[in-house]
């Protein structure tokens, strides 16, 4: 399994970061992404990426971070994307439910980003938040076709509407919750197998399935496979094939080998 959104250098992980990756290889994960969301933690996460040969990152600034942008930032940022370990472009986008930074100052952030992406010809790692039709928009003016929507819990019409474009589907523990997935799960029906893609988002987004939850609520990425479980539940296709085509979809989005190195 590839485990497409791990917040790693969170701290929550800081007492036990090397204990969460073993129990991550040891339940089944293969590879991971860490998800940078501003300049400062993109640099850790390279460091970070450097020391495992199937961790990779992204490199890029979340909008609530959009307002400390600057253009000696966008000058690094573009030669971060350079890094043989930065593969996607974000955390960026769009997030008009909490407007941390104001929102033209998130449109002009984004649109770098989305500039900068088509020019390094990387994928894009979108979030978005009660911001859709604009975010949309602006994908389609920068003819955006490669990249994922992180933690997608939207709709149908939603969903379609970035499957249209070519972009893939995040899946997260969001899912698993059984209070709030109802939209989600209409969607995930007529989401094509070959644009799949699973990620815990640890750690946040525990899944509610688990049998056993840990003491704390913290996700880690050895419970991706709550994850792929549960969209086997729901779309009748075995638990292997939800793994494998995830991970199949993983390298192909990110420009990655098909012959990545296991790790024991």
């Amino acid at each position: 399994m590839f485990d497409i959104g791990v917040n790693l250098l969170n701290a929550q992980f800081d007492l036990d970061r090397q204990e969460v990756i073993d129990r991550a290889w040891a339940a089944g994960v293969h590879a991971m992404l860490l998800i940078s969301t501003d300049i400062d933690e993109t640099r850790k996460n390279q460091l970070e990426s450097e020391l495992e040969p199937n961790f990779f990152c992204t490199a890029g600034v979340h909008p609530h971070y959009a307002a400390q942008f600057t253009p000696e930032d966008l000058q690094q940022l573009e030669l971060m994307l350079t890094h043989h370990k930065v593969v996607a472009v974000g955390e960026c986008g769009l997030d008009f439910n909490r407007d941390f930074s104001p929102r033209d100052r998130q449109i002009e952030v984004f649109e770098l980003q989305l500039q900068l992406a088509k020019k390094a010809n990387k994928a894009v790692y979108l979030h978005e938040r009660d911001a859709f039709d604009t975010q949309l928009s602006l994908l389609k003016q920068y003819q955006i076709q490669q990249g994922v929507a992180h933690c997608f819990t939207g709709d149908l019409r939603q969903m379609r509407a970035y499957l249209e474009l070519g972009l893939y589907i995040g899946i997260t523990g969001w899912l698993c919750d059984e209070r709030r997935h109802d939209q989600l799960v209409e969607a995930l029906n007529y989401l094509p197998m070959d644009r799949l893609l699973i990620e815990t988002d640890a750690p946040y987004l525990l899944p509610r399935t688990l049998q056993q939850k840990p003491k704390s609520r913290r996700n880690e990425p050895m419970y991706l496979a709550e994850i792929a479980q549960c969209i086997a539940r729901l779309t009748g296709e075995s638990v292997d094939k939800i793994q494998q085509i995830s991970m199949q979809n993983s390298y192909r989005v990110f420009n990655l080998p098909q012959d990545l190195k296991h790790v024991d």
